[in-house]
């Protein structure tokens, strides 16, 4: 474990990673924002699920700097009450969520496609990457917005708001998946031609064995640079389902469906309560998206 993280620290990766101040920062902000949302409960000034922390004559006040703003609610607060900082915390947790698990199950998905079309071939490949041009076709977020309709139309009405991050968390992975298919495509047609694969092949290895255990990790370098960028793209797809009223409930609240709350007081003056919920995912995707370029960058051997 030592030697690994020597090797690692004294390796290009770790070198291009500090020699970049804007990467260093991009890391610095995700990891502030990621650990800020997860341990929310002891970073928040607020429970915002604890209906005595909020009073609803404190509604719509300004953030602090503000004529009628309190240092206790340093950036205002909503039409409920409740701080805006607060909910900013926890809506990021829900959304970081959403987008993390998205992208795993849509990796898993996209990665098992994408290993049995490129090593099987014939009309298995070809059954399976015509799915995937048909779905490329589609914005993702029309499949997204199809998915959800169709699995929250067979559940229970009792259990839609129950189950909605669930439901939220297949329609994007759902959409999702292609990415991984076509490269770990290109990647094992390419990696099934060579000597250990065919060494593997001759003596008797069952095909699960081969593809999981000698193919798979020499076609994960690409997956994990779409991982990082598709992480971004699945928080503002989460957003912009919980934007049009159909991501998760308004007792779970999310950087989208804070702003789309937000939205309705827009042009009455209170412009707070949809900016900071704004900006806050501005500066999560901006800042992932720069470390999920570094990366691509970075496991590029042609730009070494």
């Amino acid at each position: 474990m030592i030697d690994s993280l020597r090797r690692f620290f004294a390796g290009d990766l770790w070198w291009s990673f500090r020699s970049s101040p804007i990467v260093v920062l991009a890391a610095m902000t995700t990891v502030s924002m990621v650990f800020a949302s997860v341990f929310a409960n002891f970073v928040a000034p607020y429970d915002i699920f604890d209906l005595t922390q909020f009073n609803l004559m404190d509604g719509l006040k300004p953030p602090f700097w503000m004529e009628r703003g309190e240092i206790g609610f340093l950036l205002g607060t909503d039409d409920q009450g409740r701080d805006v900082l607060s909910t900013i915390l926890y809506g990021s947790r829900v959304s970081l969520t959403v987008g993390f698990f998205s992208v795993i199950f849509a990796m898993l998905i996209g990665i098992f496609v994408g290993l049995v079309a490129g090593y099987s071939g014939g009309w298995i490949d070809a059954v399976l990457m015509r799915i995937a041009d048909v779905q490329l076709s589609f914005p993702a977020i029309l499949i997204a917005l199809l998915v959800d309709g169709i699995i929250s139309g067979l559940l229970p009405d009792q259990a839609q708001g129950e189950l909605a991050i669930y439901v939220l968390i297949a329609a994007i992975s759902l959409s999702f998946w292609v990415q991984y298919a076509r490269t770990v495509r290109s990647s094992t047609m390419v990696e099934r031609t060579k000597e250990y694969v065919q060494a593997a092949q001759v003596i008797g290895l069952p095909k699960p064995l081969i593809l999981f255990r000698h193919i798979l990790p020499n076609v994960m370098g690409p997956v994990l640079v779409i991982a990082t960028i598709q992480l971004a793209l699945a928080i503002i797809t989460e957003a912009t389902l919980s934007f049009l009223g159909v991501g998760v409930p308004p007792t779970s609240p999310s950087l989208g469906t804070l702003i789309r709350v937000g939205n309705d007081y827009l042009f009455s003056g209170e412009w707070w309560i949809t900016v900071f919920p704004g900006l806050a995912l501005v500066i999560l995707v901006l800042a992932v998206n720069i470390l999920g370029d570094w990366l691509r960058d970075a496991l590029n051997p042609k730009l070494r």
